[in-house]
C-alpha cells in the first residue's frame, strides 16, 4: 500500500467527518438566552417594582391609620345627630345642659367627644379592651351598639 492509496481512503473520510461536524454545528440549538447584563436589568426592574408596591402598601396603611385616628366618624351629620341624641337624655336627667355639675359632658356642643373620654377610649383600645371601650362610649353618649362599635374600630 502506497501513499496514494492511503490518501484516497483518508481524504474522503476527513471530508465526511468535516461535513458531519459542520452539519451538527449548524443544527445545534443556539443559546438564545439573555446576557448577564439583560438578566441583571430584569432582576433589578422586578425588585424595583416589588419595592414600589410595598411602599404603596405601607403608605396606604399609614393613611388609613391616620384617617382612622383623625376621623372617627366619616359622616359628620350622623355624628352631630348622635351628639344631639346623647345630650337630650343627659339634659332630661339633670335638668341642666351638660349633665352632672362639675364634669364636662361626654359630647361637647360642637358635636365632638369630650377629650378626656376620647383619651380613655384610646387607652382601652390600645390595651386590647375594645368591648369595654364600646360599653363606656355607649354609657357616656347613649349611642347604639353599631355606632359605638364603628367609632371604637376607627380609633
Amino acid at each position: 500500500m502506497n501513499i496514494g492509496d492511503v490518501l484516497t481512503i483518508v481524504l474522503p473520510l476527513l471530508v465526511l467527518v468535516g461535513l458531519l461536524w459542520a452539519l451538527t454545528a449548524a443544527f445545534k440549538p443556539r443559546d438564545t438566552g439573555l446576557s448577564d447584563a439583560e438578566k441583571y436589568q430584569r432582576e433589578l426592574a422586578a425588585r424595583s417594582a416589588a419595592h414600589q408596591a410595598s411602599q404603596v402598601q405601607e403608605a396606604l396603611a399609614l393613611r388609613a391609620r391616620i384617617e382612622a385616628t383623625t376621623k372617627p366618624s366619616q359622616n359628620v351629620a350622623s355624628q352631630r345627630e348622635q351628639a344631639e341624641n346623647a345630650r337630650t337624655p343627659i339634659q332630661a336627667q339633670t335638668g341642666r345642659p351638660g349633665g352632672q355639675t362639675g364634669h364636662q359632658p361626654a359630647v361637647l356642643p360642637n358635636g365632638q367627644l369630650n377629650p378626656q373620654l376620647a383619651f380613655e377610649l384610646q387607652n382601652l383600645v390600645r390595651s386590647g379592651k375594645k368591648i369595654e371601650a364600646i360599653k363606656v362610649l355607649r354609657q357616656a353618649t347613649h349611642s347604639d351598639l353599631l355606632t359605638a362599635k364603628n367609632y371604637v374600630d376607627r380609633l
